[in-house]
């Protein structure tokens, strides 16, 4: 196995961890909404989940580990994915906040303000901004 087949195949790994949170998240009211649904077929699709793994993800999402990056950027990038998944049908479940914060706890932001970190990126996404205005503004918060 040459190193950059390790190297793909991590990612691999990553992009399942991903998106196997964003699935968990999706599911946390009971339900898979149309709006979800549609927001993990584009994500599946970004992130080179075959039709598959998309369907053993369904299944078992908690069979995959969260694999946080290691550059915060690419935190930020993913509880921006997490976020747009608890929001994508408009309406916060009693559950969706909760594992939310779980997620980002486990993406490595701290305890002591994840909860506002949490209530700032939903904000945001009220306001339906984009990425980069996103990671812009959580990393700005507090300015």
């Amino acid at each position: 196995m040459s190193f950059s087949d390790l190297f793909d195949n991590e990612f691999k790994n990553r992009n399942k961890g991903h998106f196997s949170s964003i699935v968990r998240v999706a599911l946390s009211d009971g339900e898979l909404t149309i709006e979800e649904k549609a927001f993990l077929d584009k994500l599946a699709v970004r992130l080179e989940i075959s039709p598959a793994e998309y369907e053993e993800i369904l299944e078992s999402p908690s069979k995959y580990p969260i694999n946080p990056p290691h550059l915060h950027v690419q935190r930020l990038e993913r509880l921006y994915d997490l976020s747009r998944m608890v929001y994508a049908d408009h309406v916060l479940g009693p559950k969706q906040k909760a594992i939310l914060i779980r997620f980002a706890l486990a993406l490595g932001f701290t305890p002591s303000n994840v909860s506002y970190i949490v209530d700032k990126a939903l904000s945001l996404l009220v306001l339906n901004v984009d990425l980069d205005t996103f990671i812009y503004e959580i990393q700005h918060m507090n300015k």
